[in-house]
């Protein structure tokens, strides 16, 4: 167990009494409703045990691998052949050079939580700490489904295309578990007309949706059939990870021209293409909306800057950074669009360039109608910005011009089943910021109803605005 002396202590990142009091109080015991991740389902309702360490913790977890070749660690010891043992020790090899870096507080947090461990993992501590997670890993009360009851997870959701087929979700439904899974619809190998392989997609999308793809109005019935059967087993938001959103004007007549050149292989302009994702995301918006779905759309990730390594390892497997896109102008025009027909549903925009926090911040106010509470939603902070500053700026930027109280709190959206610690660390991040205002004198020192708005951005409001 923790101890005030380990490095993971009961008061890790609670700096006075105040955060202490919210953190352990009102916070630590609420339950995890993690609302975008890209778990695995099989995984879940296999109810899969992993062999090592290695196979639940490191693979697939292009975080790590970032900072392991940024180290001088061969490929062979990352993504390679090496045994998983030989991986393990190279990313302990490399932990103590993640100081600094979230890295660092979410290895250890995860050892704490997960194996009971507050040894610091080194090369020096790798081989014990090796045998002693990769022993209990590789027992049945660490199995998939018991991974999620440790850490209280009252809902997980993950992130499937139109393709797919649900049978994992399906499965799970029939034979309940502690832990609900649902899943977030997501189209985006629909949308990007541009990308290599787009046509063989839609093959294999009328394929699974029973419509012959030759229009656009076939593609929009495919879709269509695929929302509803997504709603059908369970579905209640939909996700998009795109650089920005788009917004061009349109006629119907140019969509149908587009398309057809498009199934017919000819070649398409950027502006042609801008039109068609403009086009086929508003008509999927109004989807979600007649479906009663929360959307979610992830801006501003510049990815696979490495073409040579893309080409070896495909795509996400580290080669990505933040972009500097115009967010503003076009995300307004979009929403407004959709506002004026009066089919804006219940929207969610994570920022991942922090320059944009701001923007995001004053654009959910511009849409939120006084329909529902929170109805448009400045997302956690994403991928680069999960950390303690980035988590900060963003609780900082929609504080400042927003109210943070109505805010649905964090998610992991991770591959990992041993990364559900980030809750906590986004919760105790929370309690501190209030915490050290309460302490300044900038806040009152009313435990009552600052505690209810940590328990409400804890857990309360994701819970009412998902209505899982």
């Amino acid at each position: 167990m923790s101890s005030n002396t380990t490095f993971i202590n009961d008061n890790f990142l609670l700096e006075n009494k105040f955060a202490e009091e919210l953190y352990h109080n009102y916070s630590k015991n609420q339950p995890i409703i993690d609302y975008h991740n890209h778990l695995s389902p099989q995984h879940i309702a296999d109810n899969t045990i992993f062999d090592t360490i290695t196979k639940v913790w490191i693979n697939g977890d292009h975080y790590k691998w970032r900072a392991m070749r940024t180290l001088g660690i061969k490929e062979e010891f990352i993504t390679g052949n090496a045994s998983d043992k030989d991986k393990f020790i190279n990313w302990a090899k490399t932990v103590p050079y993640t100081m600094r870096n979230p890295l660092y507080h979410w290895t250890h947090l995860e050892l704490a939580r997960y194996f009971d461990i507050y040894d610091l993992l080194n090369e020096k501590t790798a081989e014990k700490i090796y045998i002693e997670t990769t022993e209990k890993i590789n027992s049945e009360s660490y199995s998939t489904q018991n991974l999620l009851k440790k850490v209280n997870a009252e809902l997980v959701c993950t992130t499937e295309g139109p393709i797919d087929t649900l049978e994992f979700h399906q499965k799970l439904a029939k034979n309940p578990i502690g832990t609900k899974m649902s899943t977030a619809f997501r189209p985006d190998k629909a949308i990007l007309i541009s990308n290599d392989g787009y046509n063989a997609y839609l093959d294999t999308l009328g394929d699974v949706s029973g419509v012959a793809i030759n229009t656009y109005s076939d593609l929009c019935s495919a879709l269509k059939k695929r929302i509803k059967f997504f709603s059908q087993n369970g579905c209640k938001l939909s996700d998009h990870g795109l650089d920005q959103i788009y917004f061009e004007e349109f006629t119907e007549t140019e969509i149908n021209t587009i398309f057809k050149k498009k199934r017919e292989n000819r070649i398409i302009t950027p502006e042609e293409a801008l039109k068609f994702q403009s086009a086929i995301l508003l008509f999927l918006a109004e989807m979600y909306h007649e479906e009663g779905w929360v959307q979610q759309f992830h801006l501003g990730a510049l990815r696979n800057n490495n073409a040579r390594m893309h080409k070896i390892l495909g795509p996400d497997t580290g080669w990505d950074s933040i972009g500097d896109y115009p967010q503003a102008q076009k995300l307004s025009s979009f929403l407004n669009a959709l506002d004026s027909k009066d089919k804006l549903t219940k929207t969610i925009i994570y920022n991942l360039n922090p320059a944009d926090n701001e923007v995001m911040a004053t654009m959910i106010g511009n849409f939120n109608d006084g329909s529902s509470k929170g109805k448009v939603q400045f997302g956690s902070g994403w991928w680069f910005l999960d950390q303690k500053d980035g988590m900060t700026k963003q609780l900082n930027a929609l504080s400042n011009m927003g109210l943070i109280s109505c805010f649905v709190g964090m998610l992991t959206d991770s591959r990992s089943f041993l990364s559900f610690p980030r809750h906590e660390y986004f919760r105790r991040i929370l309690c501190n910021l209030l915490g050290d205002e309460i302490k300044r004198g900038e806040l009152p020192n009313d435990m009552e109803w600052i505690g209810k708005l940590v328990q409400d951005i804890s857990y309360n409001n994701a819970k009412e605005y998902f209505k899982f």
